[in-house]
């Protein structure tokens, strides 16, 4: 099964079975290790089986043909040959917080526990009967697939969740192991936190049998000897694996104080080089992690709790984190690193939780009764959140930026949350964390564009991405702009109260499910009256917006009309002013008059460097006043790359060090400035862009690292 893609045709594969078996909770339990910059540990995976599970026929075409049957043998992991590089996981304990606190046992590096060895793996596995099967081809074992790239599997075993203590009070078949997960997983929500401690307690359960796998490029297979059907197939399995340095769903770097970090980086290929997961958004599962590392790190994961680290032992602490609202696998995240808390200075009984009463509007939209999705503790359902303005949140950063953040940031957060709150209501999450995140932190890489639709998707539910290795797609934003641009395009053409109406609705009626952009437009065409609808439909959007290139004719009658506005005139005026400036000679007239030079606001400083751009010529003095007059080199990165562009483009080498400065701190953006400066044919600025490239490479996310690379030499 190991799929050989060619990145030029842009194709990523999902080969997750999810039509057949379905992973309803994830147990990790995971050591990060900075020295050998791997994480290692087991996860635990608790199963459903899917209702799309049926026989076919041998002439049933698959999604991925194996290219030969060798490819497709299993084994038992051979431990020998896989050195254990970090024995701190050997009976360390792991705190549970409120749930439970359970020993780790200890790692086998037998090989084997009596039910299969290498010898029954080298002489009776290697049958082609035995390969690629992803469902009950009749007498054939069942194959679970599951998603995973860049990992090292050591052991795949079942888990005896029979002789977890007390398990038989909530199930009526104490020694039917899948029927007790079958019970487990699907425990009313009010019953959450007794589920995550049942989760803890099963996945401390010793193993019961050693499960056939094998690994290649895309996925982890595993099969268990005789079982042939999803139904029968063992319901909770533990996987023992480590992650590889170059693993491409982590990134190991430096945060902006110099000190070692590791962080998920969301993109082009989710956490599959994490842990073996099922890709496939439709994999809605719960997970509960619990991590350690060096006492120094602080560990912050996208979970429903607010942790506080544990000490095991010297040196060594456990951080735990869950999430109770099934979710995709690819909203797992995580971020190790010496970060530190940035609380206010005076703290305000306020600035934590807010509540407040409905008005009597808001009030329409309060969700009575059932929710849509599946049952989780939703907060919708929870009287005191749906009043909840300011959920509880906390700010971390590198040290250097403590200051910054303290005086800028935090102050921003609660407004923003009460913003966010008055527009799309109840808050679906009890907290959040906000991390200031290393300069190679790929921001553009996660709006990944994807224009057609996932190719074929088999019986099995695998499927193929479009354009989902091609690294210069990363940085190609034009559907994400042309959306943004469509929204706002919609609510001018509605009206606020009437769009941030529907806005709010579709959050109540949807949320916690997967929705397509067509239903948005649906449900939003539905919600106005046919006199407001003003020749809308799904349809000329689709065909206006995203079926033709180029600026969408909406867009460009707004924009002669934003000519009008105020802000834009004032800075019209000023763009004006810039040009007759440039054009004076050195020495002026006695009696000539200095320009009277506006404030500006970081949005019109953009449109004013835009216009200055299509100028021809700048000479070096004008270029020198436009940066101290808007102390450019001190705002955000979005005038700052306008700046920089000025420069590169005019070849004013005195603010060459603001452009290399933006490289090394600001590198997802970076990427677009490699290439003017390539473009320019300028031996000093090509000779600037090769050597920025050199002193940040090795820290640089590796689809911008590809592109640039592409791009100077």
């Amino acid at each position: 099964m190991d799929i050989k893609l060619d990145p030029s045709r842009d194709d990523l594969p999902l080969m997750a079975n999810t039509s057949h078996i379905l992973v309803k909770h994830y147990v990790l339990d995971l050591d990060v290790d900075f020295e050998s910059q791997i994480i290692e540990g087991t996860i635990v995976l608790f199963f459903e089986s899917g209702n799309k599970f049926k026989k076919q026929s041998s002439s049933t075409e698959e999604t991925y043909p194996s290219e030969s049957n060798e490819a497709c043998k299993f084994r038992m992991p051979e431990p020998c040959h896989i050195p254990v590089t970090n024995t701190r996981t050997v009976s360390s304990k792991v705190g549970y917080n409120d749930f439970v606190i359970c020993g780790k046992g200890e790692k086998d590096t037998s090989g084997k526990d009596g039910n299969h060895d290498n010898q029954e793996q080298a002489s009776g596995i290697s049958s082609s009967k035995y390969c690629c099967d992803t469902g009950n081809h009749g007498s054939e074992d069942f194959l679970l697939v599951l998603d995973c790239c860049d990992l090292s599997v050591l052991k795949v075993e079942e888990v005896d969740v029979a002789a977890v203590p007390g398990i038989e009070k909530f199930t009526r078949s104490p020694k039917l192991r899948n029927q007790i997960v079958r019970e487990l997983v699907a425990l009313p929500a009010d019953r959450w936190r007794e589920q995550l401690d049942y989760y803890a307690r099963c996945s401390q359960a010793p193993g019961c049998g050693e499960l056939l796998f094998d690994i290649d490029t895309w996925s982890l297979q595993i099969r268990k000897t005789g079982v042939q059907t999803a139904t029968d197939f063992p319901h909770a399995i533990r996987i023992q694996y480590t992650t590889k340095p170059q693993g491409r769903s982590v990134t190991w770097t430096s945060d902006q104080s110099g000190r070692p970090c590791v962080y998920t980086m969301g993109s082009p290929i989710n956490n599959r080089a994490l842990f073996p997961c099922q890709e496939p958004p439709v994999a809605m599962s719960t997970w509960q992690a619990t991590v350690r590392t060096a006492a120094s790190f602080v560990v912050l994961m996208s979970g429903e709790n607010s942790a506080k680290p544990t000490q095991l032992r010297e040196g060594c602490s456990s951080w735990h984190y869950y999430v109770t609202m099934p979710m995709p696998a690819s909203t797992f995240t995580i971020a190790v690193g010496s970060w530190t808390e940035v609380k206010p200075e005076i703290c305000s009984s306020n600035d934590l939780a807010t509540e407040r009463s409905f008005s009597p509007f808001e009030a329409d939209f309060r969700y009575v009764g059932g929710c849509g999705h599946m049952e989780y503790p939703c907060r919708f359902q929870n009287a005191s959140a749906t009043t909840q303005e300011i959920i509880p949140h906390r700010v971390f950063a590198p040290v250097c930026l403590k200051g910054a953040c303290q005086e800028t940031l935090l102050p921003l957060i609660p407004p923003c949350l009460s913003a966010a709150h008055s527009v799309l209501g109840t808050h679906p999450f009890s907290r959040l964390d906000v991390l200031i995140v290393p300069a190679n932190f790929p921001s553009l890489g996660m709006a990944r564009p994807n224009k057609e639709k996932t190719g074929h998707v088999s019986d099995s539910g695998s499927s193929v991405i479009k354009h989902g290795l091609n690294p210069d797609k990363v940085f190609m934003q034009v559907h994400y702009l042309k959306g943004y641009f469509l929204l706002r395009f919609l609510a001018r053409r509605l009206g606020d109260d009437t769009y941030f109406s529907f806005l709010r609705k579709f959050v109540h009626t949807f949320h916690g499910q997967l929705i397509l952009s067509q239903d948005f437009l649906q449900m939003l065409l539905e919600s106005i009256p046919e006199e407001r609808r003003l020749e809308l439909s799904v349809e000329n959007i689709f065909q206006d917006w995203l079926e033709s290139s180029g600026i969408p004719q909406p867009l460009q009658r707004e924009r002669l009309a934003g000519a009008e506005c105020g802000l834009v005139r004032q800075v019209s005026a000023e763009v004006a002013k810039w040009v007759r400036v440039n054009r004076r000679p050195r020495k002026r007239k006695r009696k000539e008059t200095e320009e009277v030079l506006e404030k500006l606001l970081p949005d019109q400083l953009v449109l004013l460097l835009e216009h200055l751009l299509e100028q021809r010529t700048m000479n070096p003095r004008t270029l020198q006043r436009l940066e101290r007059t808007y102390h450019l080199s001190e705002q955000d990165a979005e005038v700052r790359h306008r700046w920089c562009e000025l420069v590169v483009k005019h070849k004013y080498t005195e603010a060459y060090r603001n452009v290399e400065r933006f490289l090394q701190e600001d590198q997802a953006m970076g990427i677009y400035l490699y290439g003017e400066l390539m473009v320019s044919e300028d031996a000093r600025q090509q000779h600037l862009a090769r050597r920025c490239f050199e002193l940040s490479k090795e820290q640089m996310d590796r689809s911008s690292a590809e592109v640039v690379a592409e791009m100077l030499y």
